[in-house]
This record gives structure tokens, sequence and C-alpha cells, in this order.
């Protein structure tokens, strides 16, 4: 006859390997899943545009921001952490991404939103290459699922200008 601590342990791994196999089945489900997020962006109102004592280029500006992520939940995921970047060229840097709100969604249901807010980071930028600046806002998510691997991607929104002028 075998011991009681060898039953358990037989008992134990066996358990474990079908927890590890399911975990493994619903991480491959997630594949199957091709999520078509949308997202608009309009900049209200720049509220300043001015150049700081040290020499650098601040912007503040008040953003509409509409966004549907819905198809970025399925039941495996636990959460997904958004942000939304401006991204713009200079000549000393081919990218600068400057990360202006972000937010973390834990429900499906709270993922199609409207939201009017300032920037919740300071937008500067090191010299003064803001002045009619043209660059983009970039929606950046992470989907974090309860298992698996976790997914990235991003949406890029061309067409906005900074003013020539500081305010």
């Amino acid at each position: 006859m075998h011991s009681f601590g060898y039953r358990a342990n037989a008992l134990f791994t066996f358990a474990v390997t079908i927890l590890g196999f399911m975990c493994a089945i619903a991480s491959f489900t997630d594949s199957f899943n091709s999520p078509s997020p949308s997202v608009q962006v309009q900049v209200l109102k720049v509220n300043w545009f001015q150049k700081q004592p040290n020499g650098n280029d601040e912007v503040s500006m008040t953003l509409n921001i509409s966004a549907d992520l819905q198809t970025l939940f399925t039941w495996n995921t636990k959460q997904v952490f958004v942000f939304l970047a401006a991204e713009y060229v200079t000549p000393k840097h081919v990218l600068n991404q400057i990360s202006l709100w972000d937010a973390i969604i834990q429900e499906k249901e709270h993922s199609k939103f409207t939201i009017t807010t300032s920037n919740k980071y300071r937008f500067i930028d090191q010299g003064s290459n803001l002045r009619g600046k043209e660059f983009n806002f970039t929606l950046h998510w992470h989907v974090m699922p309860k298992t698996g691997k976790m997914l990235a991607d991003k949406l890029v929104m061309p067409g906005y200008r900074l003013p020539a002028e500081y305010r």
C-alpha cells in the first residue's frame, strides 16, 4: 500500500497539472479575439502655451476623449490600462512621447466613455520645439488577462497642430 503522503502528492500533482492545462486553454482562446476599439480626441481649448524660465515649452490643453474599448474585453480580461500620448518629431529626437492622460478600466461596462479633461500630466518639451509643431495623439492600451500573455496595441490619430505663438 502507498502511504498517505504519497497519495496526497499524487493528487496534488494531478490537480496542478489540470489547472495548468485549463489556464493554457483559457489563454489560447484569447487569440481568437480580434479587437477593434474606436477613439476620437478633440482639443477643445489650449489653456496656455508658454515658455518656462528655463527655456522649455509647456502646453496645457482641454481635451474631449470619446472611446469605445468594449472589444478589448473577453471573459479572460482582468483589466485594461489605457493612456493617451502626444507624439511628435524634433531635429534632435526621432520620436518624442508625452503621456497626457491615463486610466485603468476594470469592467467592460466602463469601457465606453466620453471624458472632458485637462491633460493630467504636464506637456513639456525640453527646448523651444513646440511652436507650430504638428503632432499625433496616440491611444495606447495594455490588456491584462487573468491568465496568459499581456496584449499591447495602439491607435494613432494624426493631424493636430500647436499654436505658432505663445499664449
